[in-house]
This record gives C-alpha cells, sequence and structure tokens, in this order.
C-alpha cells in the first residue's frame, strides 16, 4: 500500500491514512507519528478517525536512570512479549539533536535485533524541550499503535533521572529500572520515582551490593524482582509481576474490589 503525502489537504487522504493504520501499514504508522509531532493539523484529523473504537493496548512505562540498562530490560521485554506471538510497539524518548530536533539516540542502536521483525515498531522519539521524561506527542503515538492493533506498548523515558513523572499519566504499570552500586535506589527515592512505580527492577542483579538494594527497596515497594538483562535472567519474572498488575488494574477500572492495600510507595 501506499502511504499519503505529509501533507493531506483533504478528508479523502485523511480517511485513507487511518484505513491504512489500521491495517498495520508500517509506513503509514511511522508517517502520521511524523506528523504529530508536527502538530501538522491532517495529523490531528486523522488521529480523531483513529482513537473511537481502538481495542485497548497494555502500556507498559519504563523509566529510571542513565546506566541502570533500561534499553536492554526493554529489548528483553520485546523478545518475551513475541515469543506469546504478541504484537508489540516500543517508543523510546530520547534527548533531542541541538541542530535536527531529532531523537540522538536512534531505535537502530537500542534493539537491532528486533527491527526486522514485522509484529515490532519501534520508534525513537525527541524531547523537543519537553520535560517530564517524554516527548510532547507520546500519548499521540501511543493512540496510533492501539489503531494499528499493537497489543502491548513499552514506553521507555529519557533517563534523567529527576522529573520523569509524565509516564505515570500515560502508562497503566510503570517499572523502575535501578542498578547496584550507582546510588540509584536512593536516588529514586529523593525523586519520588519509587511514589509512581509499580514494580522495581534492580537489574545488573550479578554486580556486588545488588542483594542490599534489594533489601533495601523491599523495605518500601511491594514489588521489587532481580534481574540481568544481558542474559535474559528475570526478564520472565518482570513479564508475569507486569501481567498481575495489569489485571489487577481492569479489575479496578471494572469496579471489583481492589487488592489488599499495599504499603506507601511503588503503587497508587
Amino acid at each position: 500500500m501506499t502511504v499519503s503525502p505529509l501533507s493531506i489537504r483533504d478528508n479523502v487522504g485523511v480517511t485513507k491514512l487511518a484505513e491504512q493504520i489500521r491495517a498495520g501499514n508500517i509506513r503509514a504508522i511511522s508517517r502520521l507519528i511524523t506528523m504529530l509531532e508536527s502538530h501538522d493539523q491532517d495529523g490531528i484529523a486523522a488521529l480523531h478517525l483513529l482513537v473511537s473504537g481502538s481495542p485497548p493496548a497494555a502500556i507498559v512505562g519504563i523509566t529510571g536512570y542513565p546506566g541502570a540498562g533500561k534499553s536492554t530490560v526493554v529489548a528483553q521485554l520485546v523478545t518475551a512479549y513475541r515469543r506469546l506471538d504478541m504484537k508489540v510497539g516500543v517508543l523510546a524518548v530520547d534527548m533531542s539533536s541541538p541542530l535536527t530536533g531529532g531523537a540522538l539516540l536512534g531505535d537502530r542502536i537500542r534493539m537491532q535485533e528486533h527491527t526486522l521483525d514485522h509484529g515490532v515498531y519501534i520508534r525513537s522519539m525527541a524531547t523537543r524541550g519537553q520535560h517530564g521524561g517524554l516527548s510532547l506527542a507520546t500519548r499521540d503515538a501511543t493512540s496510533v499503535l492501539e489503531a494499528a492493533g499493537y497489543e502491548i506498548i513499552l514506553i521507555e523515558t529519557i533517563g534523567v533521572g529527576q522529573d520523569e513523572m509524565d509516564v505515570v499519566d500515560i502508562a497503566d504499570t510503570v517499572v523502575a529500572v535501578v542498578a547496584p552500586g550507582l546510588g540509584d535506589e536512593v536516588q529514586a527515592m529523593k525523586a519520588g520515582l519509587l511514589e509512581v512505580a509499580h514494580i522495581v527492577v534492580v537489574n545488573k542483579a550479578d554486580r556486588a551490593g545488588a542483594d542490599i538494594a534489594l533489601r533495601d527497596l523491599r523495605d518500601c515497594c511491594p514489588t521489587v524482582l532481580r534481574t540481568i538483562a544481558t542474559s535474559g535472567e528475570g526478564i520472565a519474572e518482570l513479564v508475569a509481576a507486569i501481567a498481575e498488575h495489569q489485571r489487577s488494574h481492569d479489575r479496578n477500572d471494572k469496579g471489583a474490589s481492589p487488592p489488599a492495600p499495599m504499603k506507601r510507595g511503588c503503587a497508587r
């Protein structure tokens, strides 16, 4: 299928673009997200055609500090969900290039092994001066991927460590990734990261200090897991924890009795 030009300018073109996205056309998905990043009015019109009736996706935010291994955790999650035959979308938010305004880090660098998988869509999005850890167009991009039939959407925040709370307004489940020996757990507490995270992952758990970090975090968080993302260790447990939180989230949305209250921190 062909994709309409960047500026559509007519209702027929807008409708056609929306139809292509519902059919899962990758080029159409990318084009519309680019339009939305540029605040193109035709892109906004196409998005309005998509948002009604789209099946909901499971949206998972991955946040934390630079060096903790967020991207490796995300890549392993993609592998795990593809083994479950789920269609996976990844929105990776990066710093903006001072020259082009685009994302400084590309999706090619983050997850090369998944780029040829037609069941995976990966998009790097630039912050473009936006604070809060996300791009202005992240929420809209999530809606586009939902309309295209992606069953789980992973949103990786910029990873600056501070002021990363916007993800909680988009994601059903927020995972905070920390690493032992970097003081991440202390910084996360100071930044309030543990107040919005539902699951905390101590990655690089083969490093010295991992057991201490796990113990300290479990004093304030009900769900703390250990992973070694480079080898895939602990990823299956993380997938299970995300699924359990999603089930709890769905039960609460439907008005069922909520689960027993959890400790303050890592839960909302």
